[in-house]
C-alpha cells in the first residue's frame, strides 16, 4: 500500500505519513482529511512513496477534499528545483506554493442571502398590499426596479424578515444563498481606455515581444529610460496573450506600485476586468482565498502581484512580466530564500512561455546576460511623450554648510528656492529621503553615549508622533530620556533626521502647501497608500515626502521637481552592491519628474558629489555606470562573474554562534571543490539583532549548482547545537 507525506494545516504545520486506501486517486498537491490524535484534520499531500517500511503501521487517509491537485505539475517541478537549489525542505516550499489563506480550514467561500422575485401578484392584489402591507409592497417594488434580485442586507436585513417571510409564503419571492466575491477593489470604478499609439522604439520592442510570445526562445530584458512607456508595452503584450486565449502574470517589487498598475490594467480591460486578479500581502485572508481560487478556476487570466505571485496557479501562460526587475525586494529574506525574478525566468522555461524583464536601471546580472547572449536586449531610449529627461543638479552639502557657518540644513538654498517657484506655478513636488522617523538617534555630547536597542546592535530612532525611541529592526520601544542614561547630563540631543522631521520643517517653511508623508508609519491603514496616491494625482496634495515607496514606477504628470535630501544614506555601507543600489535609486526617483507636458528638474543633496554612482546618475548614463562597475566586479571576482552564497549563524550565546561558524568553515575548506573561493568567518555587519549575535561566512563559485551542493552536503554532515540557528542563503543580495 503506498503512503503519502501530508503537511497538516495550522500554525504548527506538522508533517506526517499516512497510508493511501485502495482505490483512492491521491496525488501530490491534493487536499485531504486525515486522523490526527482523536480528531480529523486537513492537510496537503507533499509527496507519495510506493512502499511503506514494514516496521511502521500507518493510519489511512480519511478522504480526498478535492480529487484534483491544487498545485499544477509545473509548479511542483518548480518547487522541487527550489528545494534542491536553495536547500529548503519541501514542506517549507509547499507553504509558498499553497498560501496560508488557501490551506486554512477556517477559510471558505463567502456566501450572502438574496431575495429573488418569483411572481409578482396581479395588479389588484398588488394595489391592496400598498394599504394592507406597505412594507411588502415596497419590497416587491424595489425588486422589480432592480431586475428581480436584491441582497437581504439591501432590503433592511432582519428588520424586513417578517415581510419577506410573508412574501415567501404566497410564493411571490424566494430567498436564495449565493457565493459572493471578496473584491480588493470593491467600490472602485474603472473607466475603459484604449491602447495608445506606440512610438518607433515601443513598436520595435512590441514586435520582438509578440515574436517571443508566439515562439519563446530566450528571456527578454527591456531597458527603457524612466517614462519611456514600458507599461504600455506590457498592456499591449497582455492584450495579445488574452486574444490568443493565454494567461498573463505581472510581478511587481513593491506593493506601493500595485494600485497604479492595477488601475492601468483594469481600465484597459474594463469590459472584462473580472479577468484581473491581485495577489499581495495587504489583502485580507478572505480576499486572498477568493483571488487564488479565481485564478485556479481560470476566471482570472491576468494576475498582478508581488514576488509570491510567481506561484499563482495560472495555466496556459503566454507571458510573465517582471517590472523593475533590479529590485532587491524580489529576494525573500526568510526560508525559502528564493529570488522572485530568477524563479520567474525558470517558470517561463518550464511553462514554455515568454518572459519580459523591464527596468530603467537593470541589475548588472541581467545586463551581463544580454552581453553574453543569454537574454535578448530591447531598448527604449526616449520618453514616450517626447519630453527630455529631467535636468539633474548636484548640491555639495559641504559647501552649503560653510555658507551658513553651521551644520547644513535639511533643505539647501537651491532646493528651497526651486520649491517656492514650483509651488507658486501650481506644480507638484516630491521629496525623497530613505529614512523614516523624526531623528535617527539620540546622543549625549558630553560622554558620547548613544541610546541603542537592548536587543540589536543599532541606535534607536526617535518617532515624535509616538514620543518613543523605536528600533527599526525588532520593534523594541523605549521612553525618550530627558537626561543621558550614562552621565546624567541634560544636554542629550537628537542626531540626524527622517521623513517625520522633514514633514515638520516643510510645514513651517511652506505653511500654505498641502503636504502628505508616505512611509510605513503613515501607510498602515488598508488602502491608505492608494487613497494618498489618488489625492496626489488629483492635485489635492502639493508636496509628497516619502521613502523608497515613492521612488519607482509611479506616474504623476504634474510633478516637475524631485528633491533627494540625502543621497549618501546607502552609499557607504560594507556591501559591494552599495554603489549599484544608490545609482538605481537615484535614477528611479529622478524619473518621477517631468513625466507630463512640463519639463522636470531634480536636485540631489550629497556630501560625496564625486561618487561614480551620483555622477553617472546625474547624466542618466546607465551604460557608462554598468561598464565601469562590471570592470570592477570582474577584477575582484564578484557576481555576475561568479555566484555568491552566504552562511550565517545566530544565537543568544555569542561564542557558540562564532564557534559553530568556525567549525563549518573548517569542514567546508577541507573538502573545497575547484572553482569555489571561501572567505573567513566574521561578525555580520549588524552584529546583533533580535537578541541574537550574528556571524557570517561568504563563498564564491563559478558553478552555482556545485557551490550550493557543496554547502548543503557539509550542512547535513554538521548539525548545529540546539541553541544555534544556521542560515544558508544562495545568491544572497544582503549582508
Amino acid at each position: 500500500m503506498p503512503a503519502a507525506r501530508v503537511l497538516i494545516d495550522g500554525p504548527s504545520e506538522l508533517v506526517f505519513d499516512y497510508a493511501i486506501p485502495e482505490g483512492m486517486m491521491a496525488k501530490p498537491g491534493c487536499r485531504v482529511t486525515v486522523p490526527l490524535r482523536n480528531k480529523p484534520a486537513t492537510g496537503t499531500i507533499l509527496d507519495i512513496t510506493e512502499e511503506i517500511p514494514s516496521k511502521f503501521t500507518l493510519r489511512p487517509i480519511d478522504s480526498l477534499i478535492d480529487p484534483n491537485p491544487l498545485i499544477t505539475e509545473k509548479l511542483l517541478e518548480l518547487g522541487k528545483w527550489m528545494a534542491q537549489y536553495y536547500g529548503s525542505p519541501m514542506e517549507v516550499i509547499m507553504r509558498s506554493l499553497l498560501p496560508e489563506s488557501v490551506r486554512q480550514e477556517s477559510n471558505s467561500q463567502k456566501t450572502q442571502k438574496f431575495v429573488q422575485l418569483v411572481a409578482k401578484p396581479d395588479e389588484e392584489a398588488f394595489n391592496k398590499l400598498s394599504k394592507r402591507a406597505p412594507r411588502q409592497h415596497l419590497i416587491l417594488t424595489l425588486l422589480e426596479a432592480s431586475g428581480g434580485k436584491l441582497s437581504l442586507k439591501d432590503l433592511g436585513g432582519g428588520s424586513a424578515s417578517a415581510s419577506i417571510k410573508a412574501l415567501v409564503k404566497i410564493k411571490a419571492v424566494e430567498v436564495i444563498e449565493e457565493a459572493v466575491r471578496r473584491d480588493p477593489d470593491d467600490g472602485e470604478e474603472f473607466i475603459e481606455d484604449s491602447p495608445l499609439k506606440l512610438n518607433e522604439g515601443q513598436a520595435i520592442a512590441m514586435e520582438q515581444v509578440i515574436e517571443q510570445i508566439n515562439t519563446p526562445q530566450k528571456p527578454m530584458l527591456m531597458h527603457g529610460v524612466t517614462g519611456s512607456g514600458k507599461t504600455e508595452v506590457y498592456l499591449q503584450a497582455a492584450q495579445h496573450c488574452i486574444n490568443a486565449g493565454k494567461s498573463v502574470l505581472i510581478l511587481l517589487p513593491e506593493i506601493s506600485l500595485t494600485p497604479q498598475t492595477v488601475q492601468r490594467f483594469k481600465s484597459r480591460f474594463a469590459s472584462t476586468q473580472d479577468q484581473v486578479a491581485v495577489l499581495h500581502s495587504h489583502l485580507s485572508q478572505g480576499e486572498k482565498f477568493d483571488e487564488w481560487h479565481r485564478i485556479r478556476e481560470g476566471k482570472a487570466r491576468i494576475v498582478i502581484g508581488a514576488r509570491s505571485a510567481v506561484f499563482a496557479p495560472l495555466t496556459n501562460l503566454g507571458i510573465i512580466i517582471v517590472d523593475e526587475e533590479h529590485e532587491n525586494s524580489y529576494k525573500q529574506d526568510s526560508n525559502p530564500r528564493y529570488h522572485g525574478r530568477d524563479l520567474a525566468v525558470l517558470r517561463a522555461h518550464l511553462e514554455k512561455c515568454a518572459i519580459l524583464l523591464g527596468s530603467a536601471t537593470p541589475s548588472l546580472e541581467s545586463f551581463h546576460n544580454t552581453q553574453k547572449g543569454k537574454y535578448q536586449l530591447l531598448k527604449l531610449d526616449q520618453r514616450a511623450d517626447g519630453q527630455s529627461l529631467p535636468i539633474i543638479r548636484v548640491i555639495d552639502m559641504r559647501i552649503e554648510g560653510k555658507k551658513h557657518k553651521s551644520a547644513p540644513s535639511i533643505l539647501s538654498d537651491p532646493l528651497r528656492g526651486h520649491m517656492e517657484k514650483k509651488l507658486a506655478d501650481g506644480e507638484q513636488v516630491i521629496l525623497f529621503l530613505n529614512r523614516r522617523g523624526f531623528a535617527r538617534s539620540m546622543q549625549c555630547p558630553e560622554c558620547g553615549h548613544v541610546c541603542e536597542c537592548r536587543h540589536c546592535a543599532m541606535p534607536l530612532t526617535y518617532h515624535r508622533a509616538e514620543e518613543r525611541l523605536i528600533c527599526h529592526m525588532c520593534g523594541h520601544q523605549a521612553i525618550t530620556p530627558r537626561r543621558c542614561p550614562e552621565c546624567g547630563d541634560d544636554a542629550i540631543r537628537f542626531q540626524g533626521y527622517g521623513t517625520e522631521q522633514v514633514e515638520s520643517i516643510i510645514q513651517k517653511v511652506f505653511p500654505q502647501a498641502r503636504i502628505a508623508r508616505i512611509d510605513t508609519d503613515t501607510m498602515r491603514r488598508k488602502n491608505a497608500l492608494r487613497d494618498t496616491l489618488r489625492a496626489f494625482h488629483q492635485r489635492k496634495i502639493d508636496i509628497i515626502i516619502g521613502t523608497q515607496m515613492i521612488a519607482k514606477g509611479l506616474h504623476f504628470p504634474n510633478v516637475t521637481l524631485v528633491g533627494v535630501l540625502n543621497a549618501d544614506l546607502g552609499l557607504h555601507v560594507p556591501d559591494f552592491r552599495a554603489g549599484e543600489r544608490t545609482f538605481q535609486l537615484l535614477t528611479q526617483v529622478a524619473g518621477r519628474a517631468g513625466r507630463g507636458e512640463l519639463e522636470g528638474e531634480v536636485i540631489i543633496q550629497t556630501f560625496t558629489p564625486h561618487s561614480p554612482s551620483i555622477q553617472f546618475a546625474r547624466h542618466h548614463d546607465f551604460n557608462g555606470y554598468a561598464h565601469q562597475e562590471l570592470d570592477f566586479r570582474k577584477q575582484f571576482g564578484y557576481p555576475p562573474y561568479t555566484n555568491f552564497a552566504l552562511i550565517g549563524t545566530r544565537s543568544t550565546h555569542e561564542r557558540r554562534a562564532e564557534f559553530t561558524l568556525e567549525n563549518l568553515h573548517k569542514r567546508l575548506k577541507a573538502e573545497l571543490p575547484a572553482g569555489i573561493t571561501i572567505g573567513e568567518p566574521l561578525p555580520a555587519a549588524l552584529t546583533k539583532a533580535h537578541g541574537q549575535f550574528r556571524f557570517q561566512l561568504m563563498l564564491l563559485g563559478i558553478s552555482p549548482r556545485a557551490l550550493s551542493g557543496h554547502i548543503q552536503k557539509i550542512l547535513k554532515q554538521t548539525p548545529p547545537p540546539e541553541d544555534v540557528t544556521v542560515i544558508f542563503d544562495m545568491d544572497a543580495i544582503s549582508f
